[in-house]
């Protein structure tokens, strides 16, 4: 007897140049879940390889959340192991993927953004919020701490000292304020947030697809992510493109000893 399909809770469209992600559990706040991370991560996957996609939108379905962090049913039902074996390792790899994208990832938040939907957010390039919108690290009030990158890139973003302020706190963060802070990139109204997005990511799709990727890899290996092969893909490409990199090519090919030019 086969088992049936679980029903989706995220979407993926692509509309020309651009591709949109909903998180799509409205009536849970789009809280996340296991099946959540699984299918992020396999929309990832694909879009790696989608060289027609050069910008990514990530949203919420509904008005109230964009996404209000791990479902608490989800993860406190799991023993300690399977915490960090399932969890929190899949969700720091899968967070990571987003991150690590090609093309530009842009977060329209539209609705309260606490706890791992504020890391998931993190994770994205550029983030837009509707005007109503409250972003928060609440993990402190629940007796546990940031577990998806919150606590590495929450103080790059916006620095150390606010970054505490809102992890010990567990406060919330006005749009307004956190546009302030720099964790925000506008503000805009409810009604246009998602026009907005589109007209961002179109302006971006519009440019050299290549030039925007290499500038991404470029700013975020100059903060400390995947150094080594940000200079090794860009070394590799730069000396494969070169005339004796086509000789060695083509002398491998040909079973001769090749003549390098140094050029």
């Amino acid at each position: 007897m086969n088992t049936p399909a679980e029903t989706p809770q995220t979407l993926l469209t692509i509309d020309n140049h651009v591709a949109t992600i909903t998180l799509n559990r409205p009536e849970k706040l789009n809280a996340l879940t296991l099946q959540m991370l699984d299918e992020l991560e396999e929309m990832a996957g694909r879009l790696e390889q989608e060289r027609a996609v050069r910008v990514i939108i990530l949203t919420g379905a509904g008005e109230r959340a964009f996404c209000v962090g791990a479902d608490i049913t989800a993860w406190s039902a799991l023993e300690p192991l399977d915490m960090w074996r399932r969890w929190v390792r899949h969700g720091h790899r899968v967070f990571a993927r987003i991150a690590r994208l090609p093309q530009p990832v842009i977060a329209a938040l539209n609705g309260y953004t606490f706890g791992g939907g504020l890391e998931l957010a993190l994770a994205a390039d550029l983030r837009l919020a509707a005007e109503h919108v409250a972003l928060a690290m609440p993990e402190v009030k629940i007796g546990t701490a940031p577990g998806w990158g919150g606590t590495q890139r929450l103080p790059q973003i916006i620095g150390p000292a606010r970054a505490k302020q809102m992890i010990f706190t567990g406060q919330r963060v006005t749009a307004a304020v956190a546009a302030q802070w720099g964790l925000i990139n506008e503000v805009t109204p409810q009604e246009s947030l998602l026009d907005r997005a589109h007209d961002l990511a179109a302006e971006i799709a519009q440019n050299a697809p290549l030039s925007v990727q290499m500038a991404k890899q470029m700013i975020d290996s100059g903060l400390g992510d995947n150094v080594s092969m940000t200079l090794e893909a860009l070394v590799g490409a730069l000396a494969a493109s070169s005339e004796d990199g086509r000789e060695g090519v083509a002398s491998f090919r040909e079973k001769r000893s090749p003549r390098f030019e140094n050029r």
